[in-house]
C-alpha cells in the first residue's frame, strides 16, 4: 500500500510539473498546450543553458531516496579534445542542478583527448560507477572508470580498465540474482563491428571477456542493451550498420556465458543507439528510432523520430509512444538511456538536437499500445507529433 501511495504521489507531482512545462512552451509559441499523450507524466530539459555548445550520449541512474543522477558528454562538438563528462542531479520534486565536469581526457604528459559515452551503474551494496571512454575515435578509445561513495557528489581518481575490458560501450550493465554483472560492450575498427560481453562475479573488480558474439562479415553490430526473462534467458538487442537496417538480437540461456547466433529482428534501425529495460511486471520497454538511415521524412540520418515500444516476450512488439519528431536537416533525437525507478515510473534521457539533453517520465501502466506488424509503425493509431519546444 505504501508503495502504491508513493507511486501516486510521484505521478501527481510530475503531472503538475509537466503541465507547467507544456503550458509555458505553448505560451512561448502562441499556441494551446500539447494534446495529452497517454503515459507521459513529465517532459523537461536536463539543462537549458551551459558553457558548452553541444552534448550527447546521456545516461541516468536512480540513487537512494529517489534522487536521479544524469551524465553525458559535452563540449565544442563530438571528437573535440575539450569534450568532458558532465554530471547533473535531481532531488524528488526538484530541478536538475547545473551540469559540472567530473572527467576529462587530459593525459599524463598534458595533451588532451575527447571523452565519450558515459554509463552510470551501481551494483547492489556497492559504490556508484561511472564508466566512460577516452581516445581520438571509437576505433581507438579505451575504457575508464571512476567511482563515488556519496552518490556522485565526489569521485575517485580515474583508472583505466585492465586487460581488454573497455566497459559498457553505451548502455547500462545488468546484475543477475546471483550477483553476476553483465556489461554489454562492443568494438569498432579494422576487425569490423563486433559485440561482446564483459562479465564480473566480484562486484566489478575484474572482468571476463565473452565474444565476439556476432560475425561482423555477416552482421555488423555495436552498443548492445540487455533484457532479462522469467525463465532465466537474457536477450541482447543491438544497433547495426546502415546496410542491415534492423535491430539485431542474440540470446543466452546460461547467465551470459554463451550466446546464440546474432540475427535481425523486424524492428528497423538507422545505425543509431538504442536502449531497453525489463520492467517490474516482466514486460520489456524499448526506446529507439523507428526508421532506417535513408528513410525519407525521418530527419537527420533517420534520427528525426524517437519511439517507445513494449513487448511481453521480447519478440513481438507493440507501439507505445512517439517521444519526438522533426523532419529537418541536422536536427535529431538520439542515443536514449532508460531506467525504471523504484516507484514504477520509467525515466528516459536522450540527445535533443545535440544542444540539450531531454528527460521524459512515463507511467508504463498508462500506455495505449498497438501492434507493430511487419516492422511498420502504426502511424494511424500513434501519429508522428512535432513537439512545441523544437
Amino acid at each position: 500500500m505504501q508503495k502504491k501511495i508513493k507511486h501516486l504521489f510521484s505521478i501527481a507531482a510530475l503531472l503538475a510539473a509537466n503541465l507547467l512545462f507544456t503550458t509555458n512552451l505553448a505560451a512561448q509559441a502562441g499556441e494551446q498546450p500539447l494534446a495529452h499523450r497517454a503515459g507521459i507524466v513529465l517532459e523537461e530539459f536536463v539543462y537549458t543553458k551551459a558553457d558548452f555548445p553541444q552534448s550527447h550520449s546521456a545516461t541516468i541512474l536512480e540513487l537512494e531516496g529517489g534522487e536521479l543522477l544524469c551524465a553525458f558528454f559535452g563540449g565544442t562538438r563530438e571528437r573535440h579534445p575539450d569534450v568532458e563528462i558532465r554530471v547533473t542531479r535531481k532531488q524528488p520534486g526538484g530541478n536538475w542542478t547545473a551540469p559540472v565536469s567530473v572527467a576529462d581526457g587530459v593525459q599524463p604528459k598534458g595533451d588532451r583527448l575527447p571523452t565519450w559515452n558515459p554509463v552510470l551503474f551501481q551494483p547492489r551494496g556497492g559504490d556508484v560507477m561511472l564508466f566512460y571512454k577516452v581516445g581520438p575515435s571509437p576505433s581507438e578509445w579505451w575504457g575508464m572508470l571512476k567511482t563515488s561513495s556519496d552518490g556522485g557528489r565526489t569521485w575517485s581518481k580515474a583508472q583505466k580498465l585492465e586487460g581488454k575490458a573497455i566497459g559498457p560501450v553505451k548502455n547500462k550493465p545488468i546484475q543477475l540474482e546471483d550477483g553476476t554483472i553483465l556489461s554489454s560492450s562492443s568494438t569498432e575498427g579494422k576487425g569490423g563491428w563486433r559485440v561482446h560481453v564483459e562479465r564480473s562475479t566480484d562486484g566489478g573488480k575484474s572482468w571476463d571477456i565473452i565474444g565476439p558474439i556476432n560475425n561482423p562479415d555477416k552482421l555488423g553490430a555495436i552498443q548492445p542493451t540487455l533484457l532479462t526473462h522469467p525463465d532465466g534467458r537474457i536477450q541482447m538487442l543491438c544497433r547495426t550498420r546502415s546496410e542491415v537496417e534492423s535491430i539485431s538480437q542474440s540470446w543466452s540461456e546460461d547467465g551470459g556465458l554463451t550466446w546464440s547466433e546474432m540475427k535481425t529482428t523486424e524492428l528497423p534501425n538507422n545505425n543509431s543507439g538504442i536502449d531497453a529495460v525489463t520492467l517490474q511486471d516482466g514486460r520489456h520497454l524499448l526506446v529507439y528510432n523507428h526508421s532506417t538511415r535513408a528513410q525519407k521524412g525521418m530527419g537527420h540520418k533517420g534520427r528525426g523520430v524517437l519511439n517507445v515500444a513494449i513487448s511481453k516476450d521480447g519478440k513481438t512488439w507493440d507501439a507505445a509512444l512517439v517521444l519526438d519528431y522533426l523532419d529537418e536537416p541536422e536536427k535529431q533525437f538520439s542515443y536514449p538511456s532508460v531506467i525504471q525507478t523504484t516507484d514504477g515510473l520509467v525515466h528516459i534521457v536522450y540527445t535533443w538536437h545535440r544542444t540539450r539533453i531531454k528527460h521524459v517520465v512515463i507511467d508504463p501502466n498508462q500506455l495505449d499500445t498497438y501492434p507493430i506488424e511487419n516492422g511498420k509503425w502504426p502511424a494511424e493509431k500513434i501519429p508522428l507529433i512535432t513537439s512545441l519546444e523544437q
